[in-house]
């Protein structure tokens, strides 16, 4: 027992570090790398992201337990969300709210009967900066209300998820997809995300490294705000 006294006296800064760094990344903020490109061209490949954990709910450190709602999920929100129906962690981005009708036709999104808008087609200002990020598609501006985000396609790819729905969303429930739309598993191939599976919010990117050239810095990408 002595020993043990000793010991926490001797490293007692470290030990509350530790104990902060714990209770920080279990309910308050976390960060992520992301391997996939299913949200392209917002989240590259080696991107990592920032997550604030308490934009929706509090919850008990490393647990899915809730003790208090902070907050409700936007559209638009980046979110991160621990999927049952995929068992994994996701990144995706909030689209359709509860109550909506939501439908996809040639890739097209529809909210309650209204089409987004799309705009500034094959603008290259929406593509990556470096040519090793960016594939072979059109980029655009897709608008929704207020909401404006960047996303691409694959015109000449065959995707059957290109059409989906009509679906209307019950209580608690969302829908996400990937600004990759024609590379990404989301709500229309897992199905609608429960809000008890919502983990967070992504804001950020913390810093980058691209997984195509040895984990070079995209520098460029450190610290960029996700819209």
């Amino acid at each position: 027992m002595n020993t043990l006294i000793s010991i926490f006296k001797n490293n007692r800064t470290f030990i509350f570090f530790i104990a902060f760094l714990f209770v920080f990344r279990g309910a308050i903020a976390d960060w992520h790398p992301v391997p996939t490109g299913s949200m392209k061209p917002t989240i590259l490949e080696g991107d990592v992201i920032w997550e604030n954990k308490l934009a929706y709910d509090l919850q008990i450190p490393f647990t899915d337990i809730s003790l208090a709602r902070l907050g409700e999920p936007k559209r638009g929100d980046i979110i991160v969300f621990t999927s049952e129906a995929a068992k994994k962690r996701m990144i995706k981005r909030l689209i359709g709210l509860p109550g909506e009708t939501i439908e996809i036709k040639k890739n097209q999104l529809y909210i309650n009967g209204k089409p987004a808008i799309y705009s500034k087609l094959r603008d290259p200002m929406l593509e990556p900066i470096r040519d090793i990020d960016k594939e072979d598609g059109i980029y655009a501006l897709e608008s929704m209300g207020s909401l404006t985000h960047v996303m691409q396609v694959k015109p000449n790819y065959y995707n059957p998820l290109q059409n989906y729905g009509p679906v209307v969303i019950p209580k608690d429930h969302y829908f996400v997809m990937g600004d990759n739309r024609d590379n990404s598993a989301d709500s229309r191939y897992y199905g609608l995300i429960p809000r008890d599976e919502i983990r967070g919010h992504a804001t950020r990117i913390l810093l980058s490294l691209n997984t195509k050239e040895s984990y070079k810095p995209r520098s460029e990408r450190f610290f960029e705000t996700l819209k």
